[in-house]
């Protein structure tokens, strides 16, 4: 699946999740206005929640390459603008949500080629489950609003 003949996804199967420049962003200076740096950040992370838990809810039963695709690419987005993000906050939440990332880009790259909508949902929701479960506690760590 991850080998799908797209220059976008081919793209996005190297970028996915790819934390190669998210460290640094993610251990940027503090913007001067820490308050806007931090509803962005806050923004953004609503953002690939609500992402996320669209990949979670797909249906392993009815789910096509395509949907499980769009999602993937959707969390996939909503993680760069995460990572590009300067507000400071708290490592280990930080840490929490890299891992969580890593391990759904891991789930991602290790599907075969033949492998179904059905099956890829399937073996994504556990990862993107993880994501979620981080991205919340990194919400309620800087206090986001909703």
């Amino acid at each position: 699946m991850r080998h799908i003949p797209s220059p976008a996804v081919t793209a996005a199967a190297a970028l996915v999740l790819s934390l190669g420049g998210a460290p640094a962003a993610l251990a940027a200076e503090p913007t001067p206005n820490q308050s806007a740096a931090a509803a962005q950040l806050c923004t953004d992370l609503n953002k690939l929640r609500s992402d996320a838990t669209a990949l979670v809810g797909l249906n392993p039963a009815s789910a096509t390459k395509d949907q499980v695709k769009d999602a993937y690419n959707d969390v996939k987005d909503g993680w760069d603008n995460v990572s590009e993000s300067t507000a400071t906050w708290d490592a280990a939440q930080k840490d929490a949500i890299k891992s969580a990332a890593d391990g759904l880009k891991k789930t991602w790259d290790d599907l075969p080629d033949d492998t179904t909508g059905t099956d890829a949902a399937g073996k994504l929701k556990p990862q993107a489950q993880q994501l979620d479960t981080a991205v919340k506690s990194a919400r309620t760590g800087l206090q986001c609003p909703g």
